[in-house]
């Protein structure tokens, strides 16, 4: 137990050295013990900056790559947040340590079956269902914050009508290969955008996503 929360402790230590700076999202990420959320062959490498298989044969993402989407999100706390693409539960672990309303939605019956139940056993208190993410959850509508764990071909125009006045949403966009990392700040009818570039995760299928 020692030599985990020593290697948690220093995964946050390189995430701060790498830039991140939102002292609440270090927190927070400090806070999810992560060997719980990737397959047990893995176990050991859980808290090296990474991104490892899960089931289904999806991946958890790299922790720099969580923490960085989180602080774009800047999610407040009590925030309502639609997550898209729960994969193994971490970064929905990680939004409901920050106090938020997580609303979460995966494609893969297995890994919803998974995560949910191991969120459930760890205490977090979030919304999940099997579904298509790219036509969002109209159910729980408008959210503060929607992010999205895949990648897609352009912005689903769905997740832009479901966020509130003043909501954030965080989504890569590109082809299969590299995608920018879109955030999108709505303010009445205006939408501010600004795009950091180098990322690349696994496609968003869907309706208004890759088709598959």
């Amino acid at each position: 137990m020692n030599r985990l929360l020593n290697e948690r402790k220093d995964l946050i230590e390189t995430l701060r050295s790498k830039g991140i700076r939102n002292e609440r999202v270090l927190k927070a990420l400090g806070k999810v013990e992560r060997q719980l959320f990737v397959l047990p062959p893995f176990a050991r490498k859980a808290y090296e900056d990474t991104a490892l298989p899960i089931a289904s044969g999806q991946t958890i993402s790299q922790p720099y790559t969580v923490a960085f989407m989180t602080e774009q999100l800047d999610p407040k706390s009590d925030g309502k947040i639609l997550e898209i693409g729960t994969g193994s539960g971490y970064q929905a672990a990680v939004l409901a340590e920050l106090g938020c309303r997580v609303f979460t939605i995966e494609r893969h019956m297995e890994l919803h079956l998974q995560s949910r139940k191991l969120l459930e056993q760890l205490g977090y208190r979030v919304a999940s269902k099997c579904g298509d993410g790219t036509v969002g959850w109209t159910e729980f509508s408008p959210y503060d914050g929607i992010i999205v764990t895949a990648a897609a071909p352009q912005v689903p125009d769905p997740l832009i009508s479901q966020l509130a006045d003043g909501g954030r949403l965080v989504i890569p966009v590109g082809d299969t290969e590299t995608q920018d990392l879109r955030v999108i700040t709505k303010t009445g009818e205006t939408l501010e955008q600004r795009d950091v570039h180098g990322f690349k995760f696994v496609p968003l299928i869907g309706k208004m996503g890759w088709e598959r």
